[in-house]
């Protein structure tokens, strides 16, 4: 297993085969094959001796049409830590083989074959902020005044997937605004959670496509009004799905009123507020 290297990263995986013990057992970086896969330069490795000791390098785009051949598994398992907030995560694991072609005719080879193995998981489910607009059609990015938006203004939300397969799509699992930006042990307030929305909150769409869209009014903390501003963030926690079982994670279209303290006030010396939002 130490012959091989990869790296799982976020838009491509990377391959790196030592090669001396390639050559030893009578092939060369040519004689390597990605999956079965021959006629495709971009799938052939290509020998790399700026390095020591020397490797054959792979590298592909995490994109089912051009991975070269790499298998795509969904799976599914219960999750906790930095996950908790999932009943369940989906994770897609990306696999492979890397193995030789022998060149030698005839009956029998006195070559051993070689294969390596690579296999990278992801997690379908991140935690991220969002860029916010100020209309409908989600074409102007919201301008933040020196004073703060105007209570009740709506604010519209897009969480969107760029280079991204036909078979995934977006699902925003929570949104809630927090005053910390780091949400863990904040005042926070959800704006929608599973199989519950904020009736101030209206989801446009969700689980649809490769974006989902909802808007909210501006709101004010309590634990904010002696201030000339009310700051906090807003965090979205979304998935990938297969467009096939989007459905079984969608939150309900009823509205359902929280049990948190109602927030949306409105102080008679401030008549606005300000959002400041992560990047």
């Amino acid at each position: 297993f130490m012959n091989i290297l990869f790296e799982c990263g976020t838009s491509s995986i990377s391959l790196a085969i030592l090669v001396c013990p390639v050559v030893y057992t009578g092939y060369n970086e040519s004689l390597l094959n990605l999956n079965d896969i021959f006629n495709k330069p971009e799938c052939k490795g290509t020998l790399d001796e700026s390095v020591s000791p020397p490797v054959v390098r792979f590298t592909f785009p995490l994109n089912m049409t051009s991975a070269c051949g790499s298998k795509f598994v969904v799976s599914r398992a219960w999750m906790r830590r930095i996950f908790a907030d999932f009943s369940n995560i989906q994770t897609v694991n990306v696999s492979g083989v890397v193995q030789s072609h022998d060149p030698t005719t005839g009956v029998v080879t006195y070559n051993a074959e070689l294969k390596y193995f690579y296999s990278c998981a992801y997690p379908l489910e991140y935690l991220i902020n969002n860029t916010q607009v100020e209309d409908p059609n989600y074409v102007t990015p919201l301008f933040m005044p020196a004073l703060g938006l105007e209570l009740r203004t709506r604010v519209y939300v897009q969480v969107k997937a760029t280079n991204l397969t036909a078979q995934y799509h977006v699902l925003m699992d929570r949104c809630y605004a927090s005053i910390s930006p780091y949400p863990t042990n904040s005042t926070f307030y959800n704006l929608f959670v599973p199989c519950s929305t904020d009736q101030m909150t209206i989801m446009y769409e969700n689980g649809d496509s490769h974006h989902a869209r909802f808007s909210f009014p501006v709101f004010r903390f309590l634990e904010q009004q002696n201030q000339t501003v009310s700051t906090y963030h807003l965090h979205c926690i979304t998935r990938l799905c297969e467009s096939s079982t989007c459905g079984t994670y969608k939150v309900s279209d009823e509205a359902t009123t929280l049990s948190s303290v109602p927030i949306v006030t409105k102080n008679d010396n401030c008549k606005y507020a300000c959002w400041l939002f992560d990047h």
